[in-house]
């Protein structure tokens, strides 16, 4: 008993000591996507800022693949020091269920830091589509059913689920195309080769604006104001219809809490810097309140999307593996 609480008392003190020091040298953030997309956009915007925080640089290391889940196992494999942390959207909380052999337990091998940024989506066609409104496109697309297609940048992407919802909302399978990509995807819209999509405002806005693809309606509770004609999918016509691509910073299981605090509050001092907000904003995406850049919130938040989804994915029987 003696020695198990020496010995306890020694990994406190060790926890402590690396907490105080912490950080000494630069942290890695893995970005389970490709360079140039969204998430490594807001990773790159949001590490800036905390670095300032933390007094060192935080380098960004893209590791794409497998839906972000080659990405995001790489950090649960990685010691638990505070110095290889992982960025992810609402993806990390699907692949639990979209990934039925995955490597680690999405619920448990991550220790959350906080929430960044809150991205849109918008429902999109292409520019001669029939329709003009949300309510004529869902009569629309039930009528052909799966002979009308719906475009995604790929399964498990952010797109693929806002497709799989929006089916699940007008009660009508359509086809599924799958694109590697959000780029391959817009460029066909815009080609008028696919009926419709669902892609992040990041990178629908100015197609949009420039009517080289039609917006019927944005996925979040609120309007854009980059778009503010454009209704929400609740206001259109579909109730409780909302997809968020929300992004959050993790670190690996039993990463010490000290270290996590001070990372968490490098990252409320950058959701509320202003050239953050600024940068964001540009972008068509919103950095979080203070009270959501918390490891509490992230948490929670982690929970009830991947109860959220689980079903959605499971009534579609669309699995990764």
């Amino acid at each position: 008993m003696r020695t198990l609480l020496a010995a306890g008392i020694l990994v406190s003190t060790l926890g402590s000591a690396l907490a105080q020091d912490y950080p000494s040298r630069p942290i890695t953030l893995v970005v389970p996507f490709a360079a140039g997309g969204p998430t490594d956009t807001v990773a790159r915007v949001t590490a800036g800022a905390m670095s300032k925080t933390l007094g060192q640089s935080i380098v960004i290391e893209n590791v794409p693949g497998a839906g972000g889940t080659l990405g995001a196992g790489r950090v649960t494999r990685a010691e638990p020091d505070g110095y290889s942390l992982l960025i992810h959207h609402v993806g990390l909380a699907t692949a639990a269920t979209l990934y039925r052999k995955l490597a680690y337990d999405t619920k448990t091998a991550f220790v959350p830091i906080g929430l960044t940024t809150d991205a849109p989506m918008i429902i999109v066609g292409r520019s001669n589509l029939e329709p003009n409104s949300l309510q004529e496109l869902v009569t629309y697309a039930q009528a052909r059913g799966k002979n009308f297609m719906f475009a995604s940048a790929g399964l498990g992407s952010a797109s693929n689920l806002c497709g799989l919802m929006f089916m699940a909302a007008i009660k009508q399978e359509l086809s599924n195309v799958p694109y590697k990509g959000g780029g391959p995807l817009m460029n066909d819209l815009i080609g008028k080769q696919i009926d419709l999509g669902c892609e992040q405002a990041t990178t629908a806005t100015e197609p949009v604006k420039g009517k080289l693809i039609k917006a019927y309606a944005v996925t979040t509770r609120t309007r854009l104001a980059s778009l503010p004609e454009l209704p929400t999918a609740d206001e259109a016509g579909l109730k409780g219809f909302e997809v968020n691509v929300w992004h959050g910073i993790y670190a690996p299981k039993g990463t010490p809490a000290a270290v996590i605090q001070k990372l968490s509050a490098a990252l409320k001092a950058a959701v509320k810097d202003p050239e953050v907000v600024k940068r964001f904003g540009d972008i068509n995406t919103v950095p979080v309140s203070e009270d959501r850049a918390t490891p509490e919130a992230l948490g929670e938040l982690l929970i009830s999307e991947i109860e959220r989804w689980e079903p959605v994915i499971k009534a579609a029987n669309q699995f990764a593996d």
